[in-house]
C-alpha cells in the first residue's frame, strides 16, 4: 500500500457575521449548509430534487481501538453522534421503513452530501467539510482544496444577510480558547498491533508541525503569552492517547470507526492537525503520515522504541513553541534532538524499512521521500527558503517583518488580525491568495482542477458511486461512507452498502446508475 492508502480530511471552519459580534455562530453555521444543501445539486440530472441528507445509520463515535467501549451516558454530549445500535448492511439491499409522520416534521437537518461525494454538516458552532475518500496524498489534498471554493460557493450564496455577509476562516482557534478540528483518516490494517501504531507514531506526530504548521500568533490557548508558534493546534493537546475530540485532546485518538471490512482496516483519526492553506504542506501532512504508518505495518522493532519521548504532551506545546526549530527533546536511546532530527530520523526509517524488504518505492512514495529530503535539508541550511512550500514558515517570514515594520511585540492586535485575515476565505481580503498572486506560494494543482474537484468525485474511490448518485438518481434521500439509501416509492426505503472504500464497485454502477454518462 505505502503512500497510496485511502485518505480523508475533515475541516471545520471558523465562522463570523461582519458587523455583528452578537452573532449566533450556531446559527450562521446552519445557514451555510441549508445554502450549500440548495446548490448541493444544481445544473445536473437530479436538480429538482431535495438535497440528500446524511445517514446516521451505524456512526458509532463510543468504539474504541483499545477494546473497550465508552457508554453514551458516560460520554461527553459532543462526541455522540446517533443510534449506534442499527449496523448498516455489510451485502446485499436493505428494507428501510419509511419515515414516520412525526419525524418528517421535523426541521431539516443540518447536513447534507455533494456531488463530488463529500458531506456538509454543522459540528457544534461550526461548518464542516469532509472530503470524499481519496487514494494517496495528491488527490487528499486537491478534494481538501476543493473545500476552500465550496467555503466560497457558501459566502457568496450568503452576502444579502440582512445583518451582514457570513465569513468563513480555514482555521484552528479563535485566539481565545475556542478550538475547532481539522482531522485526518487514514485507513490501516487491522493486523498491526496498537501499542506499535502508539508507539510508532506518538514521536513523529509530535514533531510533524515542522513540515505542515500553519503558523499561529499567541502562546497558550488563550493566547495568553505574546509569541509566534508552528502549530495552531499543538496548545490544545492535553492527552497522550485517548477518545476524546472536543476536550482532553490526545496525541493519539482511538475512535474504532473504520467504515469499511472491520475485520480487515482501522481508520485512524488524527486530531491534531492544521487547517493548511499550502498544498505542499497538505501534502507533506498527509504523505509522511501514510509512509509512517505503512512502515510500522512492515513491523517494527528496536530502534523504533529509542525514541520514546518522557512526556510527548509538553514535547508537543515546546517544539510549537520553537519557531527557531531549536528545541531538544531527550528521547529513551539517549538521544538529544531537534525536531527536525526525529523528522530525519523517520526518513531514515522508512527507507530503512524498503531495504529490509528489498522492494523499491513506487513512484509517488519515491515523490513524497524525495520531497521530506528537501524540505528538512533545506530548513537546515535556511528556514526562510522552504516559506513558498510550509506554511507556517511563510506566515512567520511576512508577520516578522510585518512586526519590524510597526516597530511592534507579538501581542500587538493588529498582527492577531492578519492571522486571521491569512485564513480568510474571502479571496479579496486573504493574505495567501496576495502572496499567491506574487509567486510567493508554490501550488500542485491549477484553480481550474481544483474547481472541477467542487463536483466531481474521485474516480477511484467508492466516493465516485456516492457523487454519481447524487447528481443522477432523483430518488437518493440519504446517503452515508458505507451506504445509500433510495426511495423507489415502494412501501420501504432501500438502503445499499458500499462496504469497500477503495476502488468502484462497477456491479453497482451497472444495477443503481445505468444510465450514467460514460
Amino acid at each position: 500500500m505505502s503512500v497510496n492508502r485511502i485518505i480523508a480530511t475533515e475541516t471545520e471552519f471558523g465562522i463570523y457575521q461582519v458587523g455583528n459580534t452578537w452573532a449566533n455562530p450556531v446559527l450562521l453555521s446552519t445557514q451555510t449548509i441549508r445554502a450549500l444543501a440548495r446548490r448541493s445539486r444544481q445544473k445536473t440530472p437530479a436538480a429538482d430534487s431535495a438535497p440528500v441528507r446524511w445517514d446516521y445509520t451505524a456512526e458509532d463515535p463510543l468504539n474504541d481501538l483499545r477494546g473497550m467501549r465508552m457508554t453514551r451516558a458516560a460520554a461527553d454530549p459532543s462526541l455522540l453522534t446517533d443510534d449506534p445500535y442499527h449496523l448498516a448492511p455489510s451485502g446485499g439491499e436493505e428494507h428501510v421503513p419509511r419515515p414516520r409522520a412525526e419525524e418528517l416534521a421535523l426541521p431539516a437537518a443540518t447536513a447534507a452530501v455533494l456531488t463530488n461525494g463529500a458531506r456538509v454538516y454543522v459540528d457544534h458552532a461550526h461548518p464542516e467539510y469532509s472530503a470524499p475518500e481519496t487514494l494517496g496524498p495528491r488527490d487528499a489534498v486537491l478534494w481538501d482544496r476543493a473545500g476552500e471554493l465550496i467555503a466560497c460557493d457558501a459566502m457568496a450564496e450568503l452576502t444579502q444577510e440582512p445583518e451582514g455577509a457570513i465569513v468563513l476562516v480555514k482555521n484552528n482557534t479563535d485566539g481565545k480558547g475556542a478550538a475547532y478540528g481539522t482531522h485526518e483518516n487514514y485507513q490501516v490494517r487491522r493486523d498491526v498491533d496498537l501499542e506499535d501504531i502508539i508507539r510508532g507514531l506518538t514521536p513523529f506526530m509530535v514533531t510533524r508541525p515542522i513540515l505542515c504548521g500553519s503558523g499561529r500568533v499567541g502562546i497558550g490557548q488563550r493566547s495568553q503569552k505574546p509569541g509566534f508558534q508552528i502549530s495552531q493546534r499543538a496548545d490544545f493537546v492535553e492527552n497522550e492517547v485517548g477518545l476524546e475530540t472536543t476536550f482532553n485532546r490526545p496525541i493519539i485518538n482511538t475512535r474504532d470507526e473504520p467504515h469499511a471490512d472491520p475485520s480487515r482496516f482501522r481508520r485512524l483519526h488524527v486530531i491534531g492537525g492544521d487547517a493548511n492553506l499550502f498544498d505542499y504542506s497538505s501534502y507533506l501532512r498527509f504523505a509522511t503520515t501514510s509512509l509512517v504508518l505503512w512502515a510500522i505495518e512492515q513491523g517494527i522493532g528496536l530502534e523504533w522504541e529509542a525514541l520514546a519521548l518522557d512526556d510527548p504532551v509538553e514535547a508537543t506545546w515546546e517544539v510549537s513553541h520553537h519557531p527557531h526549530i531549536d528545541y531538544r527533546m531527550t528521547t529513551a536511546g539517549g538521544a538529544s534532538w531537534t525536531a527536525v532530527d526525529m523528522q530525519q530520523t523517520y526518513l531514515d526509517l522508512v527507507r530503512a524499512t524498503y531495504e529490509r524488504l528489498g522492494i523499491e518505492p513506487d513512484t509517488e512514495s519515491a515523490h513524497a521521500l524525495t520531497l521530506w529530503q528537501d524540505i528538512i535539508d533545506r530548513m537546515k541550511r535556511d528556514l526562510f527558503s522552504v516559506a513558498p512550500e510550509v506554511e507556517w514558515v511563510a506566515k512567520y517570514q511576512l508577520l516578522s517583518r510585518q512586526k519590524e515594520r510597526l516597530g511592534a511585540q507579538w501581542d500587538d492586535p493588529r498582527l492577531a488580525a492578519m492571522d486571521l485575515q491569512w485564513a480568510d476565505m474571502r479571496p479579496q481580503r486573504s493574505l495567501v491568495a496576495k502572496l499567491e498572486e506574487a509567486g510567493r506560494v508554490r501550488r500542485m494543482f491549477t484553480l481550474e482542477q481544483v474547481r472541477e474537484a467542487v463536483t466531481e468525485p474521485p474516480s477511484n474511490t467508492r466516493a465516485y458511486i456516492r457523487g454519481r448518485a447524487v447528481a443522477h438518481r432523483p430518488d437518493l434521500v440519504k446517503a452515508s461512507w458505507t451506504s445509500l439509501v433510495f426511495d423507489s416509492g415502494g412501501a420501504d426505503l432501500i438502503r445499499v452498502p458500499l462496504p469497500q472504500a477503495e476502488g468502484v464497485d462497477w456491479a453497482i454502477i451497472e444495477r443503481y446508475l445505468p444510465d450514467l454518462p460514460a
